[in-house]
């Protein structure tokens, strides 16, 4: 009988931090594509609080998954990043202008 494998949380760590910088990435692309509105440009202000979470949180998983060190932590670190992306990003979209 083979002992069970432990769980890897490094390799959690490294996809939540996969997908939180891929959706850091997609929300440019959704921002740029916001209808204009009053033309005022404001839209891209919104990069500013998903750029915070995007270095408080997934910035430093990067850094632990590539040095190894706080697998744990660093899932829950992403966790919380993932939990932040969701209640900015809804926010955001109530404000972005309707087409």
């Amino acid at each position: 009988m083979t002992a069970p494998t432990p769980f890897n949380f490094r390799k959690v760590a490294t996809l939540i931090a996969t997908a939180g910088t891929l959706f850091w990435l997609y929300t440019f692309y959704h921002i740029s594509n916001v209808p204009q509105g009053d033309r005022s440009g404001f839209q891209w202000l919104a990069v500013f609080p998903l750029g915070m979470v995007f270095g408080a949180f997934f910035l430093p998983a990067w850094l632990l998954v590539a040095i190894g060190r706080l697998p744990r932590f660093t899932t829950a670190l992403g966790l919380c990043g993932l939990i932040a992306f969701a209640i900015i990003w809804a926010q955001l979209l109530n404000e972005f202008p309707k087409s």
